[in-house]
Order: structure tokens, then sequence, then C-alpha cells
């Protein structure tokens, strides 16, 4: 009854709005997630079937030799293991540099903060390039050093900016002016009252360091050698590599036949790494999402 009398109060123009945004959101939703969904259905499905376009919405021909292969190589684990690390600690070390630099430069009080922030904005589009990057790093000591993947990046500009506007736009100036009043110093407003109250904005620049530490794959490339300490991305990628070889000598060696059967496998393979790279951010963003909507709206127009 309560959605008749919704209806009947909404003019037939309305109805026609709605429904149609209802259409183009759900089309959206489905451009944005059958992608994630196909990878997964196609890593337990046979190639061949995949390749001709017969795997659409059920997997074919059910395998879990993919995922064997990937989850039976050692390697996986010590690059899971490198990767939690560097993700994990270099998420806290960004956010424990982040959110008082930022707090620092949104007190207006702070009279050096425009200079400085001139500087941090300068870096977004002017870097001395990947050489000068790399000499500096060999005489910091910092090649093939675990630390490598951490204090490099220890500040994104982009997400200092968005976190000094948001404390300079949504913590009011009575909010400190009463916690003086109280003999709070400056680092006390921050860590007692500023930090409690910005976690949507601290839980959305968390999730944007974790993805990218997690996606690091070029540092370990170039500035790593040692294949102890390399990200689960080169590990992934080097079994890849590796397999896809494999299908390529079986190809080339065995006939058709020994070719096409390394090739369905190669491509579980494939589509299984994908999976396996990509699946714990699918599974931790369910849990921030209410923190991520709220942050992401910080500083939108309201009316």
């Amino acid at each position: 009854m309560m959605r008749l009398s919704f209806l009947r109060t909404r003019s037939p123009g309305d109805i026609a709005f709605t429904i149609g945004l209802v259409i183009v959101c759900a089309v959206i939703l489905f451009v944005t997630l059958y992608p994630i969904y196909f990878v997964m259905i196609a890593s337990i499905s046979d190639a061949t079937m995949v390749a001709t376009g017969r795997v659409w919405v059920w997997p074919q021909n059910i395998s879990l030799f993919g995922y064997e292969q990937i989850l039976e190589d050692g390697r996986i684990w010590t690059g899971y293991r490198n990767t939690i690390i560097y993700t994990v600690v270099g998420t806290a070390v960004n956010l424990l540099v982040t959110l008082p630099a930022a707090y620092a430069l949104s007190r207006r009080e702070f009279r050096p903060r425009r200079v400085l922030m001139f500087f941090f904005a300068f870096t977004m589009f002017f870097n001395g390039g990947l050489i000068p990057m790399y000499l500096l790093l060999r005489d910091l000591s910092l090649l093939d050093n675990w630390l490598v993947f951490i204090l490099p990046s220890a500040v994104n500009v982009y997400n200092l900016i968005i976190a000094r506007a948001f404390f300079e736009n949504s913590l009011p100036e009575e909010l400190y002016e009463a916690a003086t009043i109280d003999g709070a110093t400056y680092f006390q407003f921050f860590a007692r009252m500023a930090v409690p109250l910005s976690m949507a904005i601290i839980s959305v620049i968390g999730l944007y360091y974790l993805v990218q530490h997690w996606n690091d794959f070029f540092t370990g490339l170039v500035f790593v050698r040692t294949y102890d300490k390399q990200p689960l991305q080169i590990v992934l990628r080097d079994i890849l590599i590796s397999n896809q070889a494999f299908s390529g000598g079986a190809g080339g060696s065995g006939g058709s036949g020994g070719g096409s059967y390394a090739q369905q496998y190669a491509d579980q393979i494939k589509y299984g790494v994908i999976v396996v790279s990509t699946l714990p951010v699918i599974i931790l963003y369910p849990f921030m999402q209410r923190y991520f909507e709220k942050g992401v709206m910080i500083g939108s127009v309201k009316g």
C-alpha cells in the first residue's frame, strides 16, 4: 500500500525518469561486475570453450588444475608473505606520515603552509625520472632492500591534499578553541580529537595506500634482484611467463595435441593468476565500504 501511494503522488515523468535511472545503473553494474565474474568462471573452465565463446554465465568442464598448480608453487606463498608485509607496514607508515603532515598544513596559523604545499604539489607534475631515482636509492642503500617498497612512497601528495582539505573544512575551529581552553596542545588535539573524528577519510586514503602497495609491480621489477624479497605481482608474472613458454614449447615439439593440452592449462593458470592477485582486495572492500562511501563524498556539493 505504501508503494502504491508513493507512486500515485509522483508524475508519469518522475516515474519514467526513475525507471530509466534504474536501468542505467543496472547496466553500469553489469558492465563493472561481469568482467570479474567472467575471469572467475574462465579460470575453472575448459580453455577451448572460453576461446570459442561458449562460456558466458556458467563454467564449462570444471577443472581446478590451474589453481592446484598455482597454490602448489612455493613461490606463491613467499610472494604473499612479502606483499602482506609490504602492504601492512607500508600503509601504516603512509598514514603515520600523511595524517600529521595534512593536519599541520591545514592549520591557518602555520605560516609556511602555502610554501610547503607548493613544493608538495610541484612533485605531482615534475620529477627527476627513473635514472636519478635509481642512483638516489643506490646511494641510500635501498636497492635490493625491502624498505624500497615503503620509504620512497611514504607520502602520496594526492592523498595528502584530500586529508588536508578534510581537516581544514570538516573540523570546526570552535572545537580546537574549546580544547585549548581545557589546556590541550596541538599534538593532544590531533591525537584525541582530530583522528577519532576522521575515521572516514582515514579509511579512504588507507584503502588507496593499501591497493597501491598490493599492486606495486614496478618497484620489485626495477629495484629488487633477490627473489625472496619479490612481491606477489612479480612472482605471478614469472609463473605466467614460464607457463606460456611451456605451452609454446609443447606446441612446437609435441604436435598439435600436446600444444592444445598445454595451452588449455596455461590459460587456466593465466585466469587463476588474476583471481589470486585480486581476490584479497575484493574480499576486504565490503568491510570498508561504509567508511569508503562516506569518505569519498567529503567535499562534494550538498544541497
